[in-house]
């Protein structure tokens, strides 16, 4: 089967690469040409471990090729995927323009029966909307069918996601066009993937739905965790209490500083404005959006009150991507923690393994660069770790010890055991567990 996938971005070239290595000829499109040049080289322009191989391999294999021009994608293939960017609204709505731009390219190139899948986080009722703007826009007359088919890739972790997914939705008004995504997963039947059939509109709110819960989750257990402090109770073991029940389960359960990245928060603010413009009002999803904007702050504060006046004092960040292996710095918690306190003139100097080309992009000369932990750290008032890279999990404490100024430590991602780190002589803190 032929497939093309429109954008190359994060969730288009993993889509992409992942059909290609199940044998699927693919054909991604990008208007960006000097990305697409760059990918015909195997170069990926944004960090995934083991996505550059993939790409790679795909590419010498005659698999996986990279075009600027919809018509290459639409001419050769069966299945075309929408997978270009839905960015926030200031309302918090989706911004649809690229999606539809898309599809009006698509309608003017077709010339035989196609199947047009949403891959993009999209409101519900796109799927109709996208129908009636490709039905207007057909040169000539002929058959299509609209499906939605959500992603469910976690950055960092997107290949084995998209290899052994916990599911597959498929929204679809036409039994073909229902079959022929089945058959384009059919590598998948083989480890007895789960299936979600349904109708369209079913499937874009699920995506919604799924990204919505696991924000209330995080949202929770933070809100639980500050609790935790006050009342001398450890919220990882209020977590694993929890987890073990499998109505609950315990992923998700872990405190800090708030969730970021480019699902969460605009998947959250998205489905609160659907639900406006149907009349309601998500009372849950809301107060989660609104206890992880407090969480932020709650943790600039846990700054303040370990440190008193925080004028002129160095303190070294460690992580600023909003989550380990990525290099994603959308709505990354490290942005509203470093700019408060640079509002009350601290000095920040960072280090983050990844992402510190794009964190230059946020922050400019406004803070100072590392060129490791150690040197991060290196005579800082107090050392905070934001995001819990691998390499941050086994510091030599007695070094950092010795480099820091003041042995402050701030774990808001509760890496290190606190009893430990007392023994070490470090001003501990972290979060819900006094």
């Amino acid at each position: 089967m032929h497939i093309g996938i429109i954008g190359t971005g994060y969730v288009g070239l993993v889509t992409g690469a992942c059909f290609a290595e199940f044998g699927v000829y693919v054909t991604c499109i990008d208007k960006d040409e000097k990305k697409i040049k760059s990918l015909k080289k195997g170069e990926v322009p944004f960090y995934e471990p083991g996505l550059e191989d993939l790409v790679k391999r795909n590419i010498k294999n005659g698999r996986l090729r990279f075009s600027t021009k919809i018509q290459d994608a639409v001419d050769t293939s069966l299945v075309i995927f929408i997978a270009v960017g839905t960015p926030p609204r200031g309302d918090g709505s989706a911004d649809m323009r690229y999606v539809e731009q898309v599809a009006e390219e698509i309608a003017e190139n077709i010339k035989g029966y196609k199947v047009i899948v949403t891959k993009s986080t999209v409101p519900v009722g796109t799927g109709a909307k996208l129908s009636r703007i490709i039905s207007k826009k057909l040169k000539e007359q002929v058959d299509f069918d609209i499906v939605s088919n959500p992603e469910f890739l976690r950055e960092g972790a997107a290949i084995e996601d998209f290899m052994r997914p916990n599911r597959v939705v498929i929204g679809a008004k036409s039994q073909q066009a229902v079959a022929i995504m089945k058959d384009l997963y059919r590598p998948l039947y083989l480890i007895e993937t789960p299936f979600v059939v349904t109708n369209i509109e079913t499937a874009e709110l699920i995506k919604y739905a799924s990204n919505s819960f696991l924000a209330v989750k995080i949202s929770f257990i933070n809100e639980l965790s500050n609790l935790c402090d006050k009342v001398g109770a450890d919220v990882h073991m209020v977590a694993k209490g929890m987890g073990l029940d499998h109505r609950i389960g315990a992923k998700f359960l872990h405190p800090g500083p708030g969730y970021g990245g480019s699902c969460f928060p605009k998947d959250t603010r998205a489905l609160l404005t659907i639900a406006a413009n149907n009349g309601m009002n998500l009372h849950i999803v809301r107060s989660a959006v609104e206890a992880n904007e407090r969480q932020k702050g709650i943790v600039v504060d846990k700054i303040r009150n370990g440190l008193g006046d925080l004028k002129d004092k160095t303190i070294a960040v460690l992580g600023l991507s909003f989550k380990p292996n990525t290099n994603d710095m959308r709505e990354a918690p490290s942005i509203f923690i470093i700019e408060n306190l640079l509002k009350e003139k601290a000095k920040i100097r960072a280090f983050d393994p990844v992402a510190m080309p794009d964190a230059k992009t946020v922050f400019h000369n406004k803070i100072k660069y590392a060129k490791g932990p150690y040197d991060c750290v290196k005579g800082a008032d107090a050392v905070v770790i934001l995001t819990e890279w691998n390499e941050f999990r086994n510091l030599e404490l007695v070094k950092i010890k010795t480099l820091l100024k003041s042995p402050n430590f701030f774990d808001l991602r509760n890496v290190y055991e606190p009893e430990k780190m007392k023994r070490l002589g470090f001003n501990y803190s972290c979060v819900g567990r006094r």
